[in-house]
Parts: structure tokens; sequence; C-alpha cells
């Protein structure tokens, strides 16, 4: 069964071509260590909320966006041995996001509907 990665990330407006760079070379990465789909998002209407919200879950500054994207992995034992080898990885260059502010996780399938 497909396994998720989830993610949101803070990324300043004026570093948005560091992080297409950035995703180039992720997404060659996770696709060559099996992941089935790579995609990632620029938020362009991503309201502010009072009591929760996306800009405020990653702490969002003037002059950021929120960026989020998710991976899709045939299972969660791919998925487990593909971050193994890109922590090990130091080709990743630089992080153009504040990491300390990205949200995360791991998701298993409940239901999928496509057209």
């Amino acid at each position: 069964m497909a396994y998720f990665d989830i993610f949101l990330a803070p990324v300043a407006d004026d570093r948005r071509a560091d992080y297409a760079a950035f995703l180039d070379v992720s997404h060659k990465m996770m696709r060559d260590l099996g992941a089935l789909e790579v995609v990632d998002l620029w938020g362009d209407d991503v309201p502010d909320g009072t009591v929760t919200s996306l800009p405020l879950s990653v702490k969002l500054k003037p002059g950021e966006s929120v960026a989020a994207g998710y991976v899709i992995w045939p299972s969660k034992e791919v998925r487990d041995a593909g971050w193994a080898k890109m922590m090990e990885a130091d080709d990743m260059g630089d992080m153009p996001f504040d990491g300390k502010r990205m949200m995360f996780g791991g998701f298993s399938e409940m239901l999928v509907t496509r057209a």
C-alpha cells in the first residue's frame, strides 16, 4: 500500500529560485530512491488565521510564503530506506528554508478517489 510524506515549510520569497533549484536535486534523489511521485507547491492563496492556519503553523514571517508538498512511496519500507539514504547524503546543498519551522510527517493511505 502506498505511503505518503507531507510537509509544510516557510520559504523567503526572495529565495524562491534557490528553493526551486533545491527541489530539482531533492526530486531526483527521491525518485532514484523509489518515490513514485514527488509534488511541491507554492502557496498563493493561504489565508491567515486567528486560532490556526497554514501561516501560523510554520510561524510565517513577512516576506515569506508557505511551501507544501508530498511524496508518494510504494510502501513505508521503501520510504524508510529512502529517507535513511537521504539523511546520509551530503550533496543536497543548502536548504533554502528554515527547517526548524518546517512541519512534516508520514501518512498511511486511507481512501483514494481518482477521476
